[in-house]
């Protein structure tokens, strides 16, 4: 049977030397302390006496230990260095990272919230983090990577069996991190070229939902009325806020102004309630024509 990726073997491989290693040290350092308390316990050695050193002995227990971390080191090195290698001909796609999100670009700039990959075609992601420290892991491809602010990574991997594989986020990133979740998705040649003709990038859904998905902002506000790290959109529209300005509470109407101020300037106002510092400005992100389009489907969830 095929394995999900093609580093699965070696790092699995890796784990079970290293693995081995710590059980046999476990078990026989716990089975010498134990010997020891019973040798030499007090009832049978009611008077101290010195013990004379052993070279051979302390050689030896010098000698094996290093030979085992340069053991660990191999394996771990020998599978860790292909990682770093990326084929000339792998497909690139941007892995966008945010609180509390993960999106994921291909080279013609439309996006999916899932990624979709060809069998048997190497795929480099470039990491991308617009908030906070992120980490893509996908344990069924056994790889890891950290999406730092500001900073270029990347990861890679040849997908070898159809199939849907969870991505994770390893990294504490805030209050919703356990819901950073997304999903690979593995397909034949020819379903990911009728994926990627005909899927990608579409939506049923209006153009200001679509906008708010893409940039995680559903992963802090609902639609529903349940209040998350921010304020639900549900009835937002002209409804009046008590916010928190320069420190002093002042009640505002929310409407487009208000709006786009917070988009642009999230921290400027904060709803009394909630806490600032939780969101980032997409001034450059969001134009003020995407924000007139938001403001058309958030009138919509009263």
């Amino acid at each position: 049977m095929n394995q999900a990726s093609n580093f699965v073997e070696g790092v699995d491989l890796s784990f079970y030397i290293i693995l081995g290693i710590s059980v046999f040290f476990l078990v026989g350092i716990t089975a010498t302390m134990i010997w020891f308390v019973v040798r030499y316990r007090k009832s049978k050695s009611p008077k101290a006496k010195n013990i004379e050193g052993n070279n051979k002995l302390e050689i030896l227990w010098t000698v094996i230990p290093t030979l085992l971390v340069l053991v660990m080191f191999y394996y771990g090195w020998t599978e860790y260095e292909p990682m770093r290698k990326v084929p000339k001909d792998a497909m690139v796609v941007k892995a966008h990272g945010q609180m509390w999100s993960w999106s994921f670009e291909y080279d013609d700039g439309r996006r999916s919230e899932e990624l979709v990959v060809p069998l048997n075609k190497p795929v480099k992601l470039e990491l991308i983090s617009h908030d906070v420290l992120h980490s893509l892991y996908i344990p069924a491809f056994r790889i890891k990577e950290d999406l730092v602010p500001g900073k270029d990574n990347y990861m890679w991997f040849l997908p070898q069996k159809v199939g849907e594989y969870d991505i994770f986020c390893a990294e504490y990133c805030g209050e919703r991190h356990s819901y950073m979740l997304s999903m690979v998705r593995v397909l034949t040649e020819q379903e990911y070229n009728t994926w990627y003709e005909e899927k990608l990038g579409k939506s049923d859904d209006p153009p200001g939902l679509q906008i708010l998905k893409q940039n995680a902002c559903l992963s802090c506000h609902s639609r529903d009325g349940t209040e998350i790290v921010g304020p639900t959109f549900k009835g937002i529209w002209g409804r009046n806020e008590v916010v928190i300005t320069d420190g002093e509470e002042r009640e505002i109407t929310v409407d487009k102004d208000y709006i786009l101020h917070s988009i642009y300037e999230p921290d400027a106002d904060v709803v009394k309630g909630f806490n600032a510092g939780q969101m980032i400005s997409y001034k450059n992100t969001i134009s003020e024509e995407q924000i007139d389009q938001i403001i058309e489907y958030l009138k919509t969830l009263q």
